[in-house]
């Protein structure tokens, strides 16, 4: 254990404190057992080591353990967790769950043991709490951290700290928006480069390498993760390889699967599970019908990837404009509400508001007797009419 408590001193001494995701201040922290669920390269591990170096405690009393460490192949987890509570361990994180067997049970054991010891355990977006051998779905409060917003971008590149617009202060109050930004913003300023390189954090690492390291984690997550799923067959990984890069070459698209049932070799009775696996690994997005349900086996109305830089990072031309806007619009606000396909326009959300996404040309003759509806365009600076500025939305989370 001694080397468990080595790493996290080094860890903690690398966590820089001067930017926090927007999650951060949202976790009810006070918790005694927190999931933080989400894509490979998003953040969960600086979000939550970042929450342990804010106690300032010794390693033996709030450390952190990563459970694909090798340390885990020949020691237990809840006889780890024994020995350091034992030791005077008060708090505790465990990165990457869904790497340890039989994670969920032995975790439940020990919550239910140890009533004063504090956990927060991080995992994949492809966990399914509900589904895990132990019941924890009563126990703990569960958070998704989806990547970098427009918002979080600009933030993290330039030391500011713009404040997070809600869907109602967008669509009734753009006067108070514009008064909460600073007179020097420009919010289109970084636009392009974020769509291009800014979901993913280790865009900081150097933009040159951004798309190399997507593609790199994308294999990880179909060859790595997709593993640990109970219904996934590993041996199918190189055809799920495969299905990324044909959605890749046509989104946004209604999808034929018969077409990529043929492109792919994947049966077409196995297509809407492959998609769903895609989908909870934040790789695609599936928008489905208004007023339809979120079962696997539905057809989605549209397929799309998850966010802009995985249209970059995949493309084998120059990416489509009107993909990009609607790819960014989806991929925000599908972070902080229910988004379906409506009869008219592009997308509804919340079942109550329409939004027609377009350049400074479109008009809203698609949308022009529905209730609700907006017009979303990615050339304004500030909203005029019911016209609403495509980067506003960048700043929902």
């Amino acid at each position: 254990m001694n080397t468990l408590f080595e790493q996290t001193e080094y860890l903690l001494q690398g966590t820089n404190l001067s930017f926090k995701r927007h999650l951060y201040s949202t976790i009810r922290w006070s918790d005694r057992l927190i999931g933080i669920k989400g894509a490979r390269g998003t953040g969960k591990t600086t979000l939550t080591l970042q929450w342990l170096k804010e106690h300032n405690l010794p390693v033996n009393k709030a450390a952190y353990f990563s459970l694909d460490d090798l340390y885990f192949t020949t020691n237990g987890l809840k006889e780890t967790i024994s020995r350091f509570y034992k030791q005077g361990g008060q708090i505790l994180v465990l990165d990457e769950v869904h790497k340890y067997p039989n994670w969920s049970t032995e975790l439940k054991n020990v919550y239910d043991v140890f009533k004063d010891l504090k956990i927060v355990f991080t995992g994949s977006s492809i966990i399914d709490i509900s589904r895990q051998q132990g019941d924890l779905s009563r126990r703990a409060v569960m958070y998704e951290l989806p990547g970098l917003s427009y918002r979080e971008y600009i933030n993290l590149k330039s030391g500011w700290t713009l404040p997070v617009f809600n869907l109602s202060d967008i669509l009734n109050n753009p006067a108070t928006i514009r008064a909460a930004l600073p007179d020097s913003f420009r919010p289109l300023e970084h636009l392009n480069e974020y769509m291009t390189n800014g979901y993913y954090p280790f865009v900081m690492e150097g933009d040159a390498s951004v798309h190399t390291k997507i593609n790199q984690l994308i294999r990880t997550i179909i060859e790595y993760d997709m593993a640990e799923l109970k219904d996934f067959d590993v041996r199918n990984a190189k055809k799920m390889l495969q299905l990324v890069y044909v959605i890749a070459q046509q989104v946004p698209f209604k999808p034929n699967l018969v077409s990529i049932s043929a492109k792919t070799g994947i049966h077409r009775n196995s297509l809407n599970n492959y998609l769903h696996y895609l989908e909870q690994a934040k790789l695609i997005s599936l928008l489905r019908p208004a007023g339809s349900s979120t079962a696997v086996l539905q057809k989605p109305e549209k397929i799309y990837l998850n966010n802009t830089n995985l249209l970059y990072a995949l493309a084998e031309e120059q990416v489509e404009k009107g993909n990009l806007r609607e790819t960014f619009f989806l991929s925000h606000l599908s972070a902080v509400s229910r988004v379906h396909a409506p009869k008219n326009g592009d997308f509804l959300v919340d079942n109550k508001f329409t939004f027609e996404i377009g350049g400074k040309s479109k008009s809203g003759a698609q949308i022009k007797n529905t209730k609700n509806a907006w017009i979303v365009k990615d050339d304004l600076e500030f909203p005029t009419n019911k016209q609403i500025p495509l980067w506003m939305f960048g700043f929902i989370y």
